[in-house]
């Protein structure tokens, strides 16, 4: 028994990293920013040979990176199709949204006792950075910032942990939000209760806003998602019934030639 432990530990010590590893990565950062910013569409597949000659890689830290992004809802990896960005659902966005309402109001709980002048003073720079930002695909990035700085004093790194995969989880479905100035201005105005509250060390608001704001953002893109998905169906069952007529329509006429 010792000798096996023995033997795994110099193992371990004479481990080396591999550059495919931050490799896969690079790629998989790619990818993902690909897919927030729309470039790369739901259900568009992704073809692994054309991707490693992009990068100039070979497949491995191509899979690497497939599976990376499939751990985190990205990709969807089907046997014999491969992979292809996940189709964006309706559910799943409402459900991230829960889960960082849930998280981020214990974070800021947590956290309000342990704000400095100095951290509020950097929580506020990051409030007027996010309100200032036009750009969507930066205003992710602002709103993430804005976000993990109310909740840092916290020193929980497991929970900040668990917020930032369900920040990375939601960027597309955010970007749906921020498609209607309407509702960045909305959001800007709810980031800003919830600083006041922090700044008022009023921990009850603080959390009650915290919570608030996500899950209506959760249930807006819910409803987008929704009635976009339903209309779509709608659309295919109207293709549907007007293809069956011409459908017909042939049959028939296949048939009087025959009876010729």
């Amino acid at each position: 028994m010792s000798t096996n432990l023995s033997s795994q530990a110099a193992s371990f010590r004479d481990a080396q990293f591999e550059p495919r590893q931050s490799t896969s990565r690079f790629i998989a950062d790619a990818l993902r920013a690909a897919i927030v910013e729309g470039s790369l569409t739901p259900g568009e597949p992704l073809r692994q040979d054309a991707i490693a000659r992009q990068f100039s890689v070979s497949a491995i830290p191509v899979r690497e990176a497939f599976r990376q992004l499939e751990s985190e809802g990205w990709v969807k990896i089907e046997p014999n199709r491969g992979a292809a960005v996940s189709p964006q659902s309706a559910d799943e966005a409402r459900e991230i949204y829960e889960i960082r309402a849930s998280l981020e109001s214990l974070a800021i709980g947590i956290a309000i006792a342990h704000h400095t002048p100095e951290t509020l003073t950097e929580c506020k720079r990051l409030l007027e950075a996010a309100e200032n930002e036009r750009d969507p695909a930066l205003y992710v990035m602002r709103n993430e910032q804005f976000h993990a700085s109310l909740y840092a004093p916290a020193s929980r790194p497991h929970l900040m942990e668990l917020i930032g995969q369900m920040h990375r989880r939601g960027e597309r479905y955010l970007r749906l939000k921020l498609g209607l100035p309407i509702h960045k201005d909305s959001s800007d105005a709810e980031h800003r209760a919830i600083f006041d509250a922090l700044a008022a060390r009023d921990i009850e608001a603080a959390q009650t806003l915290v919570a608030r704001h996500l899950l209506a953002t959760g249930e807006l893109i819910h409803r987008f998602l929704a009635d976009a998905q339903a209309l779509a169906a709608s659309k295919e069952v109207k293709n549907k019934r007007r293809a069956r007529p011409s459908a017909a329509a042939s049959s028939r006429t296949t048939s009087r030639q025959a009876d010729r």
